[in-house]
């Protein structure tokens, strides 16, 4: 899950520094610009994020359809959902080499629909996997959990490596992507895929049961 928030802070850079200013994962910044912009704040976009968000709930409703049915926690569904995310960013990947650089209106608004679409479908994937205060998409709710549980504040002891984790390597990720950028858009989008295809193995492979020998019993006879 860690990984994945690193992955979504890449996802959020390519989305907001390379398709005009539309974040693909995190939900909270589309809502704000909307606002703005519909109050009359110059240079913001109004379909993009629009387009990111009702495409985010999308995703999101098709992997809590997908998982309503399974227990909580890692199980085959979450490893065919997560494959499918990479996979799908894979297909993004090569079409933005194949363009050459950022797709033009309204092909964006197709692009950034898939994109938000995938960041959706892994946001309610990681949100039934249920590890506490990470959720891949967003890091306000672990920022307050970390200040309100820390001593400062009177508390006792605190996850504070998870959280701690989750903050930074969601900055991490947006960094990276902000570099990556500055060579091809379309590599930013590779290396999301890549770290989320590789969780998705990793997590089935960490999550399958593992069932003790079975021990024959001695004759009775």
């Amino acid at each position: 899950m860690l990984a994945l928030t690193f992955s979504t802070g890449i996802a959020d850079a390519v989305g907001y520094l390379g398709l005009d200013k539309v974040f693909t994962a995190n939900m909270t910044g589309n809502v704000v610009i909307l606002g703005m912009a519909i109050a009359g704040a110059d240079d913001l976009p109004v379909v993009g994020p629009l387009v990111a968000l009702f495409a985010f709930m999308l995703g999101a409703a098709i992997g809590g359809r997908v998982l309503r049915p399974v227990k909580v926690g890692w199980t085959t569904h979450s490893t065919v959902l997560f494959s499918i995310v990479g996979v799908v960013m894979v297909g993004l990947t090569i079409a933005l080499f194949v363009g050459d650089g950022p797709p033009p209106p309204p092909f964006e608004y197709i692009f950034t629909g898939f994109f938000a679409v995938v960041m959706g479908v892994q946001a309610a994937t990681a949100r039934h996997i249920a590890v506490k205060d990470v959720t891949t998409v967003v890091v306000t709710s672990t920022i307050t959990g970390l200040a309100a549980d820390s001593r400062l504040a009177g508390g006792s002891g605190q996850p504070w490596f998870r959280r701690a984790g989750a903050i930074l390597l969601i900055c991490a990720g947006a960094a990276v992507g902000a570099l990556l950028l500055q060579v091809h858009i379309g590599w930013g989008v590779a290396l999301s895929a890549f770290v989320t295809l590789v969780v998705a193995v990793i997590g089935h492979l960490a999550g399958r049961p593992h069932h003790a020998p079975v021990v024959a019993e001695p004759d009775s006879a």
